[in-house]
Formats: C-alpha cells, structure tokens, sequence
C-alpha cells in the first residue's frame, strides 16, 4: 500500500527485500547493500496519551529526557503493541514513519532528529522484510501530503 502512496506522489524511492529484521543490528548488514542513513523508530506516548514517532540515525541512542523537554512534557514512554497495531497497523519490529498513512486520525506526530535533515533515509514500508530508501524532502512531501505535523529535533 505504501509502496503505491509514493508512486501516486512520484516520490522515487529504492526497496530492498530481505529476511526479516527485528534489530539495528541485523539491519546494519543490509547498510552495504542499499545506500543511505540507518535510522530507527520509536513509536512513543506521551502522558497525555499523544503519540509519536521519533526517526533518529540507528548509531546513536535516544535521549528522551532531552525530547521530553524538547516537546515540553513530563513523560514519554514506548506506546504499547495494542496502540502501535491500532493506530498504525504497523506490527513489532516495523515502525516506520510511513505508517502514517493508516492514521487517519492524526494522532501520530514526526519527530526527526536534526543529523538526517537531507540525507537519504532507510526505513521499513511497514514490514521489516523490507528497506526503503527515502530522500528526507520526499519523506516531508509525504508526511504534509497526509496532514500529518512534524518537529525537527535538534
């Protein structure tokens, strides 16, 4: 489905299929074989029960203390499986910020760390059997196109 989103909105993109990865480190194997920046995603709530997905480069940690400021909020934490396949329809293991598409209620906020600003971007197109390469202004064409918000993260 999402492959098909992006060819409506002629965003080009590059997709690899491999055996499943749950992990940033499986998925670093896959680095040499499709170009671009490793990212993970976290699909967190906050105590407000917002939802977001923080897309940051899959070498460095999250620093939520950081974010929970950064948002003003007191607390944020992992949304549970329950919320992710609810909201998303997006499984363990395959958060990707292109589930987005099945928020048709806009609950979901981007975040995206400031280091992948123009970068090319790999990611899940909802399943971790697969790795998109995304150029970041396709993903923001993407995200608006949707009406979803988005924060840069600095």
């Amino acid at each position: 489905m999402i492959e098909n989103y992006l060819k409506e909105l002629n965003i080009s993109y590059e997709l690899l299929e491999h055996e499943a990865v749950f992990t940033v480190a499986q998925a670093t194997n896959l680095k040499n074989k499709i170009a671009g920046s490793g990212c993970k995603n976290l699909f967190l709530k906050s105590d407000t029960s917002a939802y977001y997905i923080y897309i940051l480069p899959d070498n460095i940690k999250a620093d939520i203390k950081a974010l929970e400021k950064f948002l003003n909020i007191k607390k944020l934490h992992f949304a549970s499986i329950l919320e992710l396949e609810k909201i998303l329809n997006l499984h363990q293991g395959g958060v990707t910020p292109l589930g987005i598409i099945n928020d048709t209620n806009n609950l979901v906020k981007v975040i995206i760390d400031k280091s992948l600003v123009n970068k090319t971007l790999l990611m899940h197109p909802e399943v971790n059997t697969k790795t998109l390469a995304i150029k970041y202004n396709d993903l923001i064409k993407y995200i608006e196109h949707l009406n979803h918000e988005y924060l840069i993260f600095s």
